[in-house]
């Protein structure tokens, strides 16, 4: 599996991934501002894009989603608890943040430990509500995509409507304990690892206790 990335995309800076396969297909992490910048990057590199996974539902991770999906086809996914955001302009805060917005119909929904492959790629989702009820984050060979969930040295927001601070730290210890120094790919900063968030991440001191 080989990851690209691309960094701090939009008004939000908001990260995606593409995780290519050995037969030349793609998957993306989440699909933020915007899809012309994306498309040109997957289609620089040759690749089909075949899937889109989303860490949560907000706007400023789904502005793309439209482009992509009417340029490439693709599949989507979204937990069952985030799907309403892609149909609703105040619950993806797009009209809080003022931003453009367009609903998208037809995702498929996400569940706790589910597994979602594509070729010799294989990913398992793993609940991680608290940014919002329905978060989830992505693990896949020796890494895992948090979105909102956990970032260097920080975590996501909680006051945005369906966030729960207590929830969000429950669910990073629920990553922390999944015996192995994955290396973490947040929806927004720099990737990092667990085993360094644990030790320095401001926010996780109880879960040093």
């Amino acid at each position: 599996m080989n990851i690209h990335k691309l960094l701090s995309l939009g008004d939000f800076g908001t990260n995606c991934y593409i995780l290519e396969n050995s037969e030349g297909n793609a998957l993306l992490i989440d699909a933020p501002y915007s899809a012309g910048i994306i498309s040109a990057r997957i289609d620089s590199l040759g690749l089909r894009l075949k899937k889109i996974l989303l860490t949560h539902g907000h706007c400023d991770h789904i502005e793309a989603l439209n482009g992509l999906y009417k340029k490439y086809g693709c599949e989507v996914y979204i937990s069952e608890e985030d799907a309403p955001m892609l149909t609703d302009g105040a619950l993806c805060k797009a009209e809080y943040f003022g931003t453009h917005f367009e609903p998208f119909f037809g995702a498929k929904t996400l569940s706790d430990g589910e597994e979602i492959s594509l070729g010799d790629i294989t990913l398992k989702v793993i609940a991680t509500p608290g940014h919002t009820r329905g978060s989830v984050s992505f693990l896949a060979e020796e890494c895992i995509f948090t979105g909102d969930t956990l970032f260097e040295g920080s975590v996501g927001r909680t006051d945005l409507g369906g966030g729960d601070f207590d929830l969000l730290i429950q669910s990073i210890g629920r990553l922390m304990g999944l015996g192995r120094n994955y290396t973490v790919y947040p929806g927004h900063g720099g990737a990092s690892d667990l085993e360094s968030e644990l030790k320095f991440n401001p926010f996780l001191e109880r879960l040093r206790k």
